[in-house]
């Protein structure tokens, strides 16, 4: 397969994550100007949903339709009620080691939360960290630990296309969680029992080494930069690269059957959505170092159109 176009959806704006589909919209944080926008797929008009200073991330939504935000710099998720205004859902500073950072929600309201796990603006050496579940009332626990840059992250539940089975003698298991390891150029898959609990970790794609064979583009061996994620119908996973300007489509085992470029914009996000699940909308900048980024409105939505619909 030959790497798709890609159209500009939004432009002019900082540094923007955790792209989401919800509602008919794309909803996406603005990092360093503190906002979460929810963007119309026909015209790229961006609607302000949310403001906070702690530079937003991750977003998911509770059960009732109350959205939850990751603020990365104290590292604290919050919680938007009715009104508008938003509050404390859990304080996650004890467990960071770095920013908080990348978020996925479960249908019944439980979060799992990433975290950088040291100082990377700062070129510290990388150090293990956990991912923190997140529980509908705010309690707080460690789902899993050495894990490296723990990053985009997303729940295929059991019966979906692309999810192993439970292992014989295993029992209530209903889903798979795949948490991107960035600097580990890795997707790492735990089964998700009933209660929330993650077994059993495992490699789900080693992107190290090989990564971006697809017929008809040039083969690339360089390591992936493992950042946003998300899954189609086929149970294949969305990895954008930061390394490389591109987002790679890949199947349980580390094959590689698409890419999509973005020529010299890197990329660090993507989410599947529009009308028919077949739009790929990808967070794009020149670099993510914050003191290149926070001044600068260069950061871009873009889109591609994809085979294969979310999931």
């Amino acid at each position: 397969m030959s790497s798709s176009p890609v159209s500009v959806l939004l432009d002019g704006r900082s540094f923007l994550e955790a792209p989401r589909w919800h509602d008919g919209r794309l909803w996406v944080s603005d990092q360093y100007l503190g906002e979460v926008l929810a963007v119309d797929p026909r015209t790229g008009d961006a609607e302000v949903m949310a403001r906070l200073d702690g530079h937003p991330a991750g977003l998911g939504w509770l059960p009732d339709g109350r959205l939850l935000v990751v603020s990365m710099i104290d590292r604290r998720l919050l919680r938007q009620e009715p009104d508008g205004g938003l509050v404390l859902h859990a304080d996650l500073s004890g467990y960071c080691g770095g920013s908080l950072n990348e978020l996925v929600v479960d249908a019944r309201g439980r979060a799992y939360a990433g975290n950088f796990g040291f100082d990377v603006m700062s070129g510290e050496a990388t150090k293990p960290t956990v991912l923190v579940r997140i529980d509908p009332d705010g309690t707080t626990s460690v789902a899993a630990k050495d894990l490296t840059f723990p990053n985009g992250t997303v729940i295929i539940p059991l019966a979906a296309p692309g999810s192993a089975a439970a292992p014989a003698g295993l029992s209530g298991v209903v889903a798979t969680l795949v948490v991107a390891e960035t600097f580990d150029s890795r997707l790492t898959a735990f089964d998700v029992t009933g209660d929330g609990t993650l077994l059993r970790p495992r490699l789900w794609a080693d992107l190290s080494s090989g990564a971006g064979r697809v017929a008809g583009l040039p083969a690339d061996d360089r390591p992936a930069a493992t950042d946003g994620i998300c899954v189609d119908a086929e149970g294949a996973i969305w990895v954008a690269d930061a390394y490389h300007n591109r987002v790679l489509r890949v199947r349980e085992g580390g094959e590689v059957v698409d890419e999509v470029s973005t020529g010299v914009e890197g990329t660090y996000a993507c989410a599947l959505g529009g009308a028919d699940g077949r739009t790929l909308f990808i967070c794009t900048a020149r670099s993510f170092l914050d003191s290149e980024r926070a001044a600068t409105r260069e950061a871009r939505l873009l889109t591609s159109r994809v085979d294969v619909p979310a999931a």
